[in-house]
């Protein structure tokens, strides 16, 4: 593993010839959910069923939460669960996260670096993560037109609704590897169906993986992403 920074995030490079990032494969990016650290979804490069050359990043978000835990824009935990609670699921959905804008530009910015510094081809990238970071890569992907291999969705959920609807047609086409726990405490599996239905709608290739557990990666999630990993590496470039 190599730790370095690209843009102005630090992220872990591993995987490749090198086991360090090195070589010319596919990129996956992953970013993780909100109040993990920098390295929590590392160890997945390691689990994954994909070829040698992959290349595996793992950005850290920029916000430092204390105790080691980090996240892409803050989020106010209570009143999260107060909205799901009452049932105002639509004002929450509709509402865009005030700093995901600026989490975007980084992301992109780390997107440059790798492309300048490390030979990232979008065509064969794809571009994912946990909760709060399945969100922000979702993001990126609707509202950049940067072309992209396949984006990957572990137990995210809807944000900037309206908007996202209108930029998902866009992204027809676009091969997406949705996972969701049944038991989901924090982001309710029914808005994960809605996401996944509104996503189909709009053309885009949407396999769905639900499994019986709670807000976490499960086996059908690993299972799927390392599919979805494999389709982008044996696609032959346009």
């Amino acid at each position: 593993m190599k730790e370095l920074t690209l843009g102005t995030l630090r992220a872990r490079l591993c995987g490749g010839t090198d086991r360090e990032g090195g070589g010319t494969g596919p990129v996956v990016i992953l970013m993780h959910g909100y109040g993990a650290p920098g390295t929590d979804l590392v160890p997945l490069w390691r689990e994954l069923s994909v070829p040698h050359e992959v290349r595996f990043v793992f950005p850290e978000a920029p916000h430092d939460l204390g105790f080691g835990g980090r996240a892409w824009w803050p989020i106010d935990m209570v009143r999260l669960q107060e909205r799901f609670q009452k049932g105002a699921v639509e004002r929450l959905i509709a509402e865009v996260p005030e700093g995901i804008g600026e989490a975007r530009a980084a992301v992109l910015a780390l997107l440059d670096a790798l492309e300048a510094e490390h030979g990232l081809t979008p065509e064969k990238t794809v571009i994912g993560g946990f909760s709060q970071g399945a969100m922000l890569a979702t993001d990126v992907v609707l509202r950049s037109d940067r072309k992209f291999g396949a984006l990957a969705v572990l137990s995210g959920t809807l944000i900037s609704h309206e908007e996202w609807l209108k930029l998902m047609p866009a992204r027809r086409g676009l091969r997406v590897f949705q996972s969701h726990g049944r038991a989901d405490a924090v982001l309710p599996f029914q808005l994960a169906e809605r996401l996944r239905d509104e996503l189909t709608a709009a053309g885009l290739r949407v396999e769905f993986a639900s499994f019986n557990a709670g807000h976490g990666i499960a086996g059908p999630a690993l299972d799927g992403l390392a599919k979805l990993i494999n389709e982008v590496a044996a696609a032959k470039q346009p």
